[in-house]
């Protein structure tokens, strides 16, 4: 499947702009952790844009996700350490992490949206002004996007045997990359 391929397949099955925008981030976030670990930059970036491809249509474990997008990934003859890092992601799935890019997938999925969240709380809502230091002050804060669990970035830059601080800055300066993409 190409980058081409993919966001054909993301328009098809994904109509909220949002996760469009969320899946635009993880592409980016992946990209630059197999730059970073000397992986292959294109197949990770597909494996980040449609690691949700199922979520609009099945938002929830119950609903399926991430299993339904996988079945169709998988009709469409996408590597099988794609499907796998997939549904790695979804830590109910039962399928442990062992690859770098399952760990990065699990490691910038919620990360990548709280960077955006802190980013709309900004003045300028620019990811300009967004860096490590505030990342961390709003993580704090429980009331904030709290749907994001604080567990689960931890635990990422943790099974990527990543330092949180910089963890969370490959991901802010992964994501200025394609600001204009997010509206940020």
């Amino acid at each position: 499947m190409t980058r081409d391929e993919a966001w054909a397949l993301v328009c098809e099955w994904i109509h909220n702009p949002n996760l469009r925008k969320h899946l635009l981030a993880a592409e980016a976030a992946m990209r630059a952790y197999a730059r970073r670990l000397g992986e292959d930059e294109e197949s990770w970036g597909i494996v980040g844009l449609v690691h949700d491809l199922d979520y609009e249509r099945c938002p929830s474990q119950d609903a399926g996700h991430p299993f339904v997008g996988v079945e169709e990934l998988r009709r469409r003859g996408v590597p099988e350490a794609w499907c796998r890092a997939i549904v790695s992601h979804a830590d109910y799935s039962g399928v442990p992490r062992q690859s770098n890019m399952e760990k990065a997938l699990y490691g910038v999925d919620e990360l990548v949206g709280f960077v955006i969240a802190v980013a709309l709380v900004k003045p300028s809502k620019s990811l300009g002004e967004v860096d490590m230091t505030s990342v961390k002050k709003k993580m704090k804060d429980k009331a904030f996007a709290r749907g994001v669990n604080r567990e689960d970035v931890v635990r990422g830059a943790e099974e990527l045997g990543v330092p949180l601080d910089e963890h969370i800055e490959l991901v802010i300066n992964a994501l200025r990359g394609v600001a204009s993409q997010l509206g940020l």
